[in-house]
């Protein structure tokens, strides 16, 4: 009777699965596709016939709309760049350095600071609170900190990194760091963070997402055009178009009205979604490598 293996897989199964998860990777691009396609496409032909991934005319006037404003989108870019940058470097090191002491079996009080992580994932303090401690307390308004601190730390992402120094990282390769006359900060730098590329790329790539999508901060804390993020600019353009798209639905006529008509509204929005996100694509291949590695080891282990 042939052994069965759990870990082994037959061509015919390991076959049906190449072509589901091709199928799903399909489903996955085809709306970039799309909205790529008709970022470059006639607004006329996309009233009159709708979407379609083969255009009958193609236009660059969706991003011309958008370049109008090109200093203002320069400028968010690097707003962006710099935050997503700073942002994740530090959001790491506060991670990390928060994970690894609750995940060693001999600090004291790991428990304690293990609670409320959970404790903070559950219930929050409100919008309003939340509100008065970044302006009243942090002063952090109209400041490029502003959209940098709140997301600092993160509960969840302390957990996955906690359950990764605590299944994956040798106790006895930290013991041998302190018997070589090693301090904690010293095996921690040293040590441990080589080892934990993985899952330092695995939460580093999710911070990425959230700093570079990031309009909920800008509209909330910044008040200075000169400090507005990308997808906080691309939100005020969608808000002028559908705001001059009203008034010309009530002009119902003349000159102005013809001038607003001629703003391509579609195509303009595929236009800053494909501009939004084709730096961050790009990125991504980067961080692939340690990306399942990193959410994979010590997932059986709590």
């Amino acid at each position: 009777m042939k052994e069965f293996n759990a870990n082994s897989i037959t061509k015919k199964s390991n076959f049906i699965l190449n072509i589901i998860f091709m199928i799903y990777t399909l489903f996955c691009l085809v709306p970039l596709i799309l909205a790529l396609i008709v970022s470059f496409t006639d607004e006329n032909i996309i009233n009159t016939y709708g979407y379609s991934f083969f255009p009958r005319k193609l236009s660059f006037a969706s991003y011309q709309y958008v370049l109008l404003n090109g200093r203002a989108i320069i400028n968010a870019y690097g707003i962006t760049i710099f935050n997503t940058v700073v942002g994740t470097f530090l959001s790491l090191i506060v991670i990390a350095l928060f994970a690894y002491p609750i995940s060693r079996k001999e600090f004291k009080y790991r428990y304690f600071f293990t609670f409320l992580v959970f404790f903070t994932m559950l219930f929050s303090g409100g919008m309003v609170p939340w509100y008065l401690v970044c302006t009243q307390v942090l002063h952090l308004k109209d400041t490029i900190w502003a959209m940098i601190i709140p997301y600092l730390m993160n509960g969840w992402y302390v957990i996955i990194m906690r359950t990764f120094f605590a299944t994956t990282i040798p106790d006895s390769i930290v013991e041998a760091a302190k018997i070589d006359g090693a301090g904690d900060f010293k095996t921690f730098m040293v040590i441990v963070l080589p080892l934990a590329k993985p899952v330092l790329a695995t939460v580093g790539l999710f911070i990425t997402l959230t700093y570079w999508n990031d309009f909920w901060l800008p509209m909330m804390l910044i008040n200075k055009d000169g400090l507005l993020s990308l997808q906080y600019t691309m939100v005020k353009i969608q808000t002028n178009i559908a705001y001059l798209t009203q008034i010309n639905s009530a002009a119902g006529g003349g000159n102005v009205a013809g001038v607003i008509a001629a703003i391509p509204t579609e195509t303009v929005r595929m236009a800053m979604a494909v501009m939004a996100i084709g730096p961050i694509v790009i990125a991504y291949p980067f961080f692939q490598k340690y990306f399942v590695k990193g959410l994979t080891i010590g997932a059986v282990k709590g």
